[in-house]
């Protein structure tokens, strides 16, 4: 299994490289590559910032990737959570870091915003401070 950095991912979603995205493409067709959650993390943050994806587009590249047979998430059941409050109008950032909260049962936040629109989602209790 190999890891992938962020820039791996970028490429294979993209296609703006061609020559990087066919090694990317044959990287993650001919065998296992290990996502990390920070990888994915940092993949949103570039789809949104550098190319200016909408969060719809984003989302379903990102479920896409996940999905495919050779792809191995760490913290998968996080990540698919963190996706699908991405989905309901979490960003990103946010909604990984609250599906990443483990056996917590409260998170702490400054951002009125977050605890607003997160609450509704998640058994956890969301603490604006």
């Amino acid at each position: 299994m190999v890891a992938v950095d962020t820039n791996v991912v970028v490429r294979f979603l993209v296609r703006d490289d061609l020559k990087q995205a066919a090694r990317s493409a044959s990287l993650i067709h001919d065998g296992s590559v290990w996502v990390s959650k920070t990888v994915f993390l940092e993949t949103e943050w570039v789809l949104r910032s550098l190319y200016r994806l909408a969060p719809e587009a984003i989302a379903g590249a990102l479920q896409a990737f996940a999905g495919l047979p050779n792809v191995v998430l760490e913290d998968e059941l996080s990540v698919a959570k963190a996706l699908d409050w991405f989905k309901a109008g979490l960003d990103f950032a946010d909604a990984l870091h609250l599906a990443s909260a483990g056996k917590a049962t409260r998170f702490a936040t400054f951002d009125r915003k977050l605890a607003r629109r997160a609450q509704p989602l998640t058994a956890v209790e969301i603490a604006a401070l």
